[in-house]
């Protein structure tokens, strides 16, 4: 069995949205999370998540290396 992906979210503003949608025909949201500055939030993409939508600045942490929301490198 494959290892399921993991990513690694860092607000570094109040009030960043993490929004997990599902997977399937139709994309729709099943759970959002609301993070302060300094908080970490860990979220795994899992047999009814297929992504995440991520609104505030934050820094994400992936297999994939590191991107900033705000557009930041």
């Amino acid at each position: 069995m494959a290892q399921p992906d993991y990513i690694m979210i860092k607000a570094l503003e109040d009030g960043v949205n993490v929004i997990g949608l599902t997977r399937g025909n139709d994309t729709k949201f099943h759970h959002t999370e609301k993070l302060d500055r300094g908080e970490v939030m860990i979220a795994q993409f899992t047999e009814h998540t297929s992504a995440m939508k991520i609104r505030g600045k934050s820094e994400i942490h992936s297999a994939h290396g590191i991107v900033y929301s705000d557009g930041k490198e």
